[in-house]
C-alpha cells in the first residue's frame, strides 16, 4: 500500500510483456532491444535516444522470477560463431534503467529523471492457455477434436481415443495413455506449423510433468456419470485452469501495461492455408484475455493495470525485400483485426508493423528470365553456405492469404511462398552501436516514446 501511495511521486516504472507463439523470436527481440537501448547508435527513429544520458541493467524487482539471461543470449548472436539463442522455457524478467533529460518546457528547469523498464518474457505456449479461461471442458474438447479430425498428426491419438469409452469408470492407466498420445500429437502439430497447441504446459511441463493436472485430453462428451473417465478429465481440466493458468495470469500477465505480441506470419504462410487459419483463430482466442484500456493516474495509484499499448509485430522481415514489408504488415493487421478493434474501442493504443529484431540478411537484385528478382542473401542455417533467396511475392490484398483458409482450402491455388532459415550473420559492431535490426527503433518508439 505504501509503495502504491508514493508511486506517482517516485521513479517511473514501465512494465512491458513480450509474448508470442513458438518460433516467433521473443528471446532475440528482448536481447536486441536491450542491447540497442544500451548502445543507441542504430535507434534513429527512437525520439528519446538523444536525451538518454545513461542506461544500465538494474537488479529486477521480483526476486522470485528468474532473470532473463541477457549476457548469454547477446554472446550467442554477436560472438565469433553466431547462433540463435535457446528459446524461452519459463517466465523471466529483466530491468533496464534509463537516465532521461526532460523535453519541452521542463528541459531547462528540471534535471534528468530515472525511468525503469521491466521486460517480462514468457513462453508462447503458456500464452495460448489464456484462451482456455473462458471455455468449458465440453467446448474445448469439441473444438479441438473437430480440428484434429482433419490432421494426419492426430492419427495416433484418435486411434487411442476410439478404444476408450468416456462414460465408463475412470481408469488411471487409460487416462495416462490418452494424455501421452495427446501430448505426442501436440508436439507433431507444432512441428507442422499449427498454433492451437493447448494446453501449453503439455509441451513444457517443467515440475508438473506426470502430475494429474497434466493427465487429461479432449473427449467426446455427452452424459458423464459421476466417477466416469469423462468426469475425471473435466475435473482435471478445471484444475489446470485454476491451479496453473490463473496463477500465471494473476502473478505476471495482469501486471503488464505495455504488450508486444510477436507472430511468425511468414512461417504460417509457408505451412499452408490451414496453418494461417489456425494462427488467426489462436490469436483471437488468446487476445481475448487481454485487458485493453487506458491507465489513468488513479488506477495506477490503486495498483490496477490495463494493457494501454499493444504492438502486433510480424517478425523475420529480413526474409523479405523491403518492398514487401508493407504487405507483410497488412497481413499482420488483418490477422489481429478483431483484437485491435476491441482494444481501440477500450481507448487503448494499438499498432502493427513488420520487424526483424536481428537482421540476418542483405538485399540483392538478381536478373532472371528477363526480369529483376528482389532477393535476400544470407547464411543458410542448415548448411552454413551463403545463398540468395527469392521467397515469392506477398499479395497486396491480405484477403488473398486469409480468404482461402476460411473457405476450407488445403493448399495455395496459384502461389508457392517459400521460407528459408538463416543463421545470424557475423557482426562487427562500432562503439555505441547495437545489433543491426529492421524497425526495432520504431517498435521502441511506440512502446516507450510517450512515457520518456
Amino acid at each position: 500500500m505504501a509503495e502504491a501511495l508514493v508511486a506517482p511521486f517516485s521513479e517511473t516504472v514501465i512494465r512491458i510483456g513480450v509474448t508470442g507463439l513458438a518460433r516467433s523470436g521473443k528471446t532475440v527481440f528482448i536481447t536486441s532491444l536491450v542491447a540497442n537501448l544500451l548502445d543507441r547508435g542504430r535507434m534513429g527513429q527512437f525520439s528519446p535516444a538523444s536525451r538518454i544520458e545513461a542506461a544500465y541493467l538494474h537488479p529486477q524487482p521480483d526476486d522470485t522470477v528468474p532473470r532473463f539471461d541477457y549476457e548469454t543470449h547477446l554472446a550467442a548472436i554477436t560472438g565469433s560463431k553466431p547462433h540463435w539463442p535457446d528459446s524461452t522455457r519459463a517466465v523471466s524478467e529483466l530491468r533496464i534503467s534509463l537516465k532521461v533529460r526532460p523535453a519541452g518546457l521542463l528541459a531547462g528547469i528540471s534535471g534528468a529523471r530515472t525511468v525503469h523498464i521491466d521486460i517480462v518474457d514468457y513462453p508462447g505456449e503458456w500464452l495460448l492457455d489464456l484462451g482456455l479461461l473462458e471455455k468449458r471442458f465440453e467446448v474445448w474438447s469439441a473444438e479441438t477434436l473437430e480440428r484434429m479430425a482433419k490432421r494426419k498428426e492426430a492419427s495416433g491419438f484418435l486411434a487411442t481415443l476410439g478404444e476408450a469409452d468416456p462414460a465408463q469408470p475412470h481408469s488411471e492407466q487409460q487416462a495416462q495413455a490418452l494424455a501421452r498420445d495427446y501430448t505426442a500429437y501436440l508436439h507433431a502439430a507444432r512441428a507442422a506449423g499449427f498454433s492451437d497447441c493447448t494446453p501449453g504446459r503439455f509441451l513444457m511441463p517443467g515440475e508438473l510433468e506426470g502430475s494429474p493436472v497434466l493427465t487429461f485430453s479432449p473427449l467426446p462428451t455427452s452424459a458423464n456419470p459421476r466417477g466416469s473417465l469423462a468426469r475425471e478429465m473435466e475435473r482435471r481440466f478445471e484444475a489446470y485452469k485454476a491451479q496453473v493458468v490463473r496463477p500465471f495470469f494473476r502473478d505476471h500477465f495482469s501486471k503488464v501495461e505495455r504488450q508486444v505480441v510477436l507472430v511468425d506470419v511468414l512461417g504460417a504462410i509457408h505451412a499452408g492455408p490451414e496453418a494461417v487459419e489456425d494462427l488467426r483463430r489462436a490469436m483471437a482466442d488468446t487476445l481475448s484475455a487481454f485487458r485493453p484500456g487506458a491507465n489513468a493516474w488513479l488506477s495506477r495509484l490503486m495498483g490496477a493495470r490495463r494493457v494501454e499499448r499493444s504492438l502486433f509485430a510480424a517478425t523475420k522481415a529480413d526474409h523479405l525485400h523491403h518492398s514487401q514489408h508493407n504487405r507483410l504488415t497488412a497481413i499482420m493487421e488483418a490477422l489481429v483485426r478483431q483484437a485491435r478493434d476491441r482494444a481501440d474501442f477500450a481507448s487503448a493504443t494499438t499498432g502493427a508493423m513488420a520487424i526483424a529484431s536481428l537482421r540476418a540478411t542483405v538485399e540483392q537484385t538478381i536478373p532472371h528470365a528477363g526480369r529483376d528478382l528482389e532477393c535476400v542473401r544470407g547464411t543458410l542455417l542448415e548448411t552454413g553456405k551463403q545463398a540468395a533467396f527469392y521467397p515469392g511475392e506477398l499479395p497486396e490484398d491480405p484477403n488473398a492469404v486469409l480468404g482461402p483458409p476460411r473457405a476450407g482450402g488445403r493448399e495455395w491455388s496459384d502461389t508457392d511462398w517459400k521460407v528459408m532459415r538463416f543463421a545470424p550473420a557475423a557482426l562487427t559492431l562500432k562503439p555505441g552501436e547495437g545489433p543491426p535490426h529492421i524497425r526495432l527503433d520504431r517498435a521502441a518508439e511506440f512502446l516507450l516514446g510517450d512515457r520518456l
